[in-house]
Formats: structure tokens, sequence, C-alpha cells
């Protein structure tokens, strides 16, 4: 089945697909923690994270208060490796997928500001191609981003520079994969671990709406900045992201207003462990554009984070706009899966 990237099959995409997704999302709060339902039960507990800045007490970080965190250790290591998430209910309930394909959903319980204050009822399922197998079975489970638009999930896979399409709601956790999105030769040939790692589907008012906003994790060798593409009905477009420090772009997330979040990642021997958050207008996203966007965040060692991955977005019943963060630890006891959130202060 075509996806964005193919103008003769992208409306016929929309028309399948979007009429019954769309109703789903609208009905979002009734079924966002039943997914998975015959997904294998995991259990899990969480240490609290009650200041981002270790040994401060301090909660403001420019533009983003910083409202509290988790660690999370669970029984079963499939679990581990987030790279990509979404926020359900309110922030009551998330969907993230593995670095090694998996999909995980559990429950938040939180405060009324949106702190999170434990992880509950998490499940896990392999995502299955076509076919019903599993993308373990063929190579194709570097799995690293993920977002939902009225026509369903959409995920990348890092190491085949793929976009997978699923249906929306994943009731059981046994849904196949509906097809992949028709991509140009330029985005197949990026390094196989510097690929597809950021993904976010433009909101139905921004000027991107009905595209997909995929962003190469990093430069190839005869580049220094970051290559954006925008993926929609009329085919493939490019942007550069201005690329600062050796950062990698690791997720990326719109705010309600049509603004552009993207996290970046640093994680070597030379610089040690780095995380930052920026901003890009809607005004600034423009196709063929170099683009710079406002830095609002940027933390190191010295602070509450690990191999920062996945980034999600929701708005609180009071309208607050919510960021949630969280690591992928590769499965490693020297490593640990982190779950943060902060409110953006406009």
């Amino acid at each position: 089945m075509t996806a964005p990237g193919s103008r003769s099959g992208f409306s016929n995409w929309l028309l399948a697909a979007g009429g019954a997704a769309l109703m789903s999302c609208l009905i979002l709060p009734a079924v966002a923690l039943e997914l998975l339902a015959e997904g294998e039960a995991v259990r899990t507990r969480t240490k609290p994270i009650e200041t981002f800045h270790i040994g401060q007490d301090e909660t403001r970080f420019g533009k983003l208060t910083f409202l509290g965190g988790l660690e999370i250790l669970a029984s079963d290591r499939k679990v581990g490796g987030l790279s990509g998430l979404i926020s359900l209910d309110r922030g009551e309930g998330i969907l993230a997928v593995t670095d090694n394909g998996h999909w995980v959903v559990g429950r938040v319980e939180q405060t009324a500001d949106g702190k999170p204050l434990d992880l509950s009822d998490v499940r896990f399922a392999p995502l299955l191609g076509a076919d019903g197998k599993t993308l373990n079975a063929r190579w194709g489970h570097d799995t690293e981003a993920l977002t939902l638009d009225g026509s369903g999930l959409y995920v990348t896979a890092e190491t085949r520079n793929a976009v997978y399409h699923y249906p929306w709601p994943l009731t059981t956790g046994h849904e196949r994969m509906i097809g992949e999105v028709a991509l140009p030769e330029d985005i197949r040939a990026l390094p196989r671990n510097a690929g597809l790692e950021s993904l976010a589907a433009a909101p139905e008012d921004s000027p991107f709406s009905g595209n997909l906003i995929a962003i190469a994790e990093s430069a190839p060798s005869d580049l220094h900045d970051l290559t954006g593409f925008v993926l929609g009905p009329g085919g493939t477009e490019r942007f550069t992201l201005r690329r600062h420090d050796r950062f990698d772009a690791t997720d990326a997330a719109f705010l309600p207003n049509g603004d552009l979040l993207v996290m970046e990642r640093r994680f070597n021997l030379r610089d040690l462990i780095g995380m930052r958050l920026r901003r890009i207008s809607a005004a600034e996203l423009k196709a063929d554009a170099l683009i710079e966007g406002e830095l609002l965040l940027e933390a190191d060692f010295n602070t509450q984070i690990d191999n920062m991955e996945g980034l999600a977005v929701h708005q609180s019943e009071t309208g607050d706009t919510i960021l949630t963060l969280v690591s992928d630890d590769n499965r490693s006891i020297l490593q640990r899966t982190l779950f943060l959130r902060f409110r953006l202060e406009e």
C-alpha cells in the first residue's frame, strides 16, 4: 500500500485509512489504555527523580519547568531500548517503540499538573510485517521513531531507512503493517546507523498538514549539517538543520501551534553525554531552508539524562503543553531508562 511520497497513492491512502483512523483519534481517551490487550505483561518498578540538575533544587530551565521524572526498571529486557514515544490520554498513557522492534504501552500515574508518579500496566508486543512475521525475523527491526496522524501510526527503521505504516489503534498487538512509505533513493542511501531517527506528523493547521517530517540522525561524511525531509503527496522536499557541537538528532514532535521540537543527543568519549532541545517556529520550517531554531535546553552529565531518544508532546486538561522525554538504555546494565516531564512556559 502506498503512503506519502506517491501522489497517486496518497489520496487512496487517505480515503481508505484516514476516515476510520481519524475516528479512532477522536475517541482516543476511550481506547488508549486498552492497547496491546493481548500483549505480554511486564513487571516494572520505578525510582522517582525529583530534581533535573543533580544536587540542585531549581525547576526552571529557560522556558521549561521540570515537573519530575522516573527511572524505569522492567523485569523483561525487551521493554528496554525505548526510542520513539507518543503521549496518550492527556499524559495518562504512553505508546513507545523500542529499537529491537517492539511496541510498549503503559499507564502513567501523574499529578494534576503532569508530574509522573509511577508507571503501571506495562505490556509489549512485537511489530509485525504485512505477512504476520515479526520484524526481528526479517532484520527490519531497528525501529527508532514513532508518530500518529489521522491515517495511522508511522515508524522509522534506521537500518533499512524505511518508514512503516501501521493501523490505529493497536487493539490486540497483533495488527500487521499496512505498508511502507515510498521514499527517494537519497533517504534509502543514508548511513545505516545514522539514518531516519526522528519522525513527526504535521498538525492539521500546519502548512505541512498531511505530511511527515523526518530528520536524519547525523550527517554523511561529506556534510556537516543535518538533512530534514518533508514526506507528502507531492513527493519529498528537503531542508537543512544547522548542526552544533557534534549533537545528533534523535526525535521530533510538533507543538499545538505548529512549531517543531527537535531533540538532539551527544554520546561519545570525547564529549561524554549531552542532550539538547531545539524549537523551530512554524514560519522557519520551510523546504530548502537552512534552519537554526531556538535552543530551549542543553543538558550534560550534571543533569538527569542518559541516551535520550524519545520525545512526545501533549496538552493537559488545563491547556498546559507538556513534554515527555525517554532514554534508550540499549538494554545495558550501565545505562538507565529515564522518563522525564517538562512544562513549556510560553
